[in-house]
């Protein structure tokens, strides 16, 4: 059995001398195990560990649970149910808490229903998490009620997958290896600025530079000098990226991401576009922001680099502090 399929199976019930039952929570979304967006990842870490603190996990309102946790308001596919099961959920049991966890916006794909999906959504919430500052403020401008009760929760990898042990700093002489991963396509994911990287060292304007590309990208994308992989997961992604220096992300208006956050915890200082929304909340830590110059912008990281890998091997985000914060939310919810 596979390391997510333990972890979505149901859980048994607490034996004669095991502690109860902490709580009962329903996530409407349910995780898969194949490459995917980052909000399944976020979604596998947080059942592990509730689970492991004790709770019951379920992807249903099949019976009565105290928390839902709201994580995509569109059902169909992996979403099991939506925000009118929620609040009929809430009818039946009036005590059962719901937490909206917003992690979407329409300006990071141009799309237009989005923004009025999510506020339809949280009138159902009791407590909404924002992945970043940037989204809480984006949908303060446009919907959300800023002294309703929320949080910013920035998301984590596994630790127990992406960390930085076994990745080095590169060698004397050795070209700075770049990488960047996307599992969307959408041109918003920056692949002007990575074909313009990959142009600049097919031409050797940046011959001491390599970069590898792994995921998806769109089909008019020709690459003449990255190297290229298909989309991973896991522990074959994180040993892919602890093999590179550097992570280059140039994505747009992006909620909050989790691909440069796994680079930044495999220990890759991250070079990120100044539009990036709430990636520049983290990345600014330990990374370097470009506009219309990557190619300065990657000269400043080659000469700063020691400096900046000390403070992304400190500073970088971690999956279990997540959990922690969002197990913290719930526990609040639950009490009052």
């Amino acid at each position: 059995m596979s390391r997510l399929s333990q972890l979505v199976r149901p859980r048994r019930a607490a034996s004669a001398g095991t502690a109860a039952t902490v709580a009962r929570v329903a996530f409407n979304m349910r995780p898969v195990e194949h490459p995917w967006g980052g909000g399944n990842w976020w979604l596998a870490q947080i059942v592990r560990h509730l689970e492991a603190s004790g709770y019951e996990v379920r992807f249903d309102l099949d019976a009565a649970v105290d928390c839902v946790v709201l994580a995509d308001p569109r059902v169909g596919g992996t979403v099991t149910f939506g925000a009118e099961a929620i609040a009929e959920h809430k009818r039946r049991h009036p005590n059962a808490r719901c937490v909206h966890r917003v992690n979407e916006c329409d300006l990071r794909k141009r799309t237009s229903e989005i923004d009025a999906l999510l506020a339809e959504a949280n009138r159902v919430a009791d407590h909404t998490v924002f992945i970043s500052e940037w989204l809480r403020d984006y949908h303060a401008e446009r919907w959300f009620d800023r002294s309703r009760p929320h949080t910013v929760i920035v998301n984590g990898a596994d630790p127990a997958v992406f960390h930085p042990v076994g990745s080095r700093s590169p060698a004397p002489g050795e070209p700075l290896r770049l990488v960047t991963h996307h599992w969307s396509d959408n041109p918003l994911k920056g692949f002007d600025v990575y074909r313009q990287v990959d142009g600049l060292i097919a031409s050797g304007e940046l011959a001491d530079v390599e970069l590898w590309v792994i995921g998806r990208w769109p089909r008019a994308c020709e690459w003449r000098a990255a190297r290229t992989f298909p989309p991973l997961t896991g522990a074959e992604l994180a040993r892919l990226l602890r093999s590179c220096h550097a992570y280059l992300t140039a994505s747009r208006f992006e909620p909050g991401g989790m691909h440069h956050v796994e680079g930044a915890q495999c220990g890759l200082p991250v070079l990120y576009h100044e539009d990036g929304g709430g990636i520049v909340e983290l990345a600014s830590r330990y990374g370097i922001g470009y506009r219309d110059d990557v190619a300065a912008a990657i000269a400043e990281l080659r000469s700063r680099y020691g400096e900046l890998r000390a403070r992304v091997l400190e500073l970088a985000p971690a999956g279990d502090e997540m959990c922690a914060r969002y197990r913290a939310v719930l526990q609040r919810e639950l009490v009052r």
